[in-house]
């Protein structure tokens, strides 16, 4: 068979409707994959962030649904009837899908509003975690025990979130409390070498301190200190540590609530002192009265 023999017979097998509506669905698919990763890429150079993936799945699944209509065309299906029908069906499909369809929207505002991005530490609710993906129905958070939470988009909206990786540093706070006799001053100025001294403590802004409270049996105050991103977290565990122990090495007490009880008998001071004695002779009548006691 000559090689113009073989051009025909695949120009005869290109030309049937089913190798047509093939080719096209195909570079439908390709196109879909190329148009997610231009948009990707656009996110990345305008916004220097990573792109939200329910955003390239959106474009992904619009370029293959037109790749899917334009295959069915080849087999003499109307279009306008097709989006006709599909306009129906939408409409009684939204009536039974509110839900659904309410998520994907929120999943649009989502994407304009960008309160936090894959791999952030969040707070949604009570639920703390890592975001592990942004979808168009949900988005999914890995949380610090390792358990796998999906929280629909439309309660993400209309909840509180609470971005904690949105800036490169953050603020620790320690409640403390000193004994009533302590100087004060004294004793931020221990809490200042400390944080000098501490290497993950940040000089810029500078440690903090905001008197709470005249407490029951100590003085309540607030040392906050400035650390990275990378460094909050071992901060918090390892600075209660050093802070107990320099105050033990400078002599500062942590005092331990004391509360004092004063019972009112309704006695004379002479009935008491008395009362002893009095409970001694009834206690050996009542023995005798009653037998020997054991």
């Amino acid at each position: 068979m000559s090689a113009i023999e073989i051009w025909h017979e695949l120009g005869d097998i290109l030309s049937t409707s089913w190798a047509r509506a093939i080719i096209i669905f195909s570079l439908s698919l390709l196109a879909a994959w190329a148009a997610s990763r231009a948009v990707a890429g656009f996110v990345r150079r305008t916004t220097e962030s990573e792109p939200p993936l329910i955003l390239q799945r959106l474009v992904f699944y619009l370029v293959v649904i037109v790749g899917v209509l334009s295959a069915l065309n080849q087999f003499g299906f109307d279009l306008g009837v097709l989006l006709g029908a599909a306009g129906v069906l939408t409409v009684a499909v939204g009536f039974a899908a509110q839900t659904s369809f309410s998520n994907i929207i929120s999943g649009l505002f989502l994407i304009a509003e960008r309160p936090f991005v894959v791999n952030d530490i969040v707070r949604v609710g009570t639920t703390d975690g890592r975001v592990h993906s942004i979808d168009m129905m949900s988005v999914t958070l890995r949380t610090f025990d390792n358990l796998f939470v999906r929280i629909p988009n439309e309660m993400i909206v209309k909840s509180e979130i609470t971005n904690m990786s949105r800036f490169p540093i953050r603020r620790c706070d320690f409640q403390l409390r000193v004994a009533y006799d302590e100087d004060i001053e004294r004793v931020y100025d221990v809490l200042r070498e400390l944080a000098h001294q501490y290497p993950a403590c940040l000089e810029e802004p500078v440690p903090t301190f905001v008197f709470r409270n005249f407490g029951p049996s100590s003085l309540e105050f607030q040392f906050s200190i400035w650390a990275t991103q990378a460094d909050f977290y071992n901060m918090r565990n390892e600075l209660p540590i050093l802070i107990r122990q320099t105050f033990e090495d400078k002599g500062i007490r942590i005092p331990f609530p004391k509360s004092e009880v004063s019972v009112d008998t309704g006695t004379s001071p002479e009935a008491a002192a008395a009362a002893p004695q009095a409970g001694g002779v009834a206690g050996v009548g009542a023995s005798g009265a009653g037998g020997p006691s054991v």
